[in-house]
């Protein structure tokens, strides 16, 4: 009889566990694969909540390219901006938005490609409940980068506009 109460013990407390990380394991699908560092947290001038980057490949005078990776935490996302040349977006892991403007934002998620056409305000940005990792290209940079607009309002970023 000993035994049998120690196994249902054993049994009941294994089940708690065993639902305990059922729970967790929900919260778990929300953990990113991270293939590079975070790198370094963005200005706040140019993001709205907190954008980690890190530089892939260095602008140089060979490739007049740049590559680097940003996580978006949940929530953060991007000012408007322009690129001369353009960008194009890979996202890597999580969920989120990018928004042309004068165009409906667009939902994100793994494996998404997005082509931000040259000197075209957009945006882009994590989802307000999951982070989003994405690596972002900018060719020709010999015309410029960045040009850095004013922030995305939580009306634009919450809404379907």
């Amino acid at each position: 009889m000993k035994t049998l109460t120690i196994t249902a013990i054993a049994t009941l407390l294994f089940l708690s566990i065993s639902g305990s990380a059922q729970n967790t394991s929900k919260a778990d699908q929300k953990i990113l694969n991270f293939i590079f560092p975070k790198g370094e947290l963005g200005p706040s001038g140019n993001f709205t909540g907190k954008a980690w980057n890190i530089g892939l490949v260095e602008n140089d005078t060979i490739y007049n390219t740049v590559v680097g990776n940003v996580y978006f935490e949940p929530g953060a996302r991007s000012n408007w901006h322009r690129h001369p040349s353009g960008q194009i977006l890979i996202i890597t892991d999580g969920t989120g938005y990018h928004q042309i403007k004068g165009q409906p934002k667009q939902s994100l998620k793994k494996g998404d490609i997005v082509k931000c056409p040259p000197n075209v305000e957009h945006w882009h940005g994590a989802s307000p409940d999951t982070g989003m990792l994405q690596q972002y290209i900018l060719p020709k940079t010999e015309k410029g980068v960045v040009t850095w607009l004013h922030k995305v309002t939580d009306e634009e970023y919450l809404g379907n506009k």
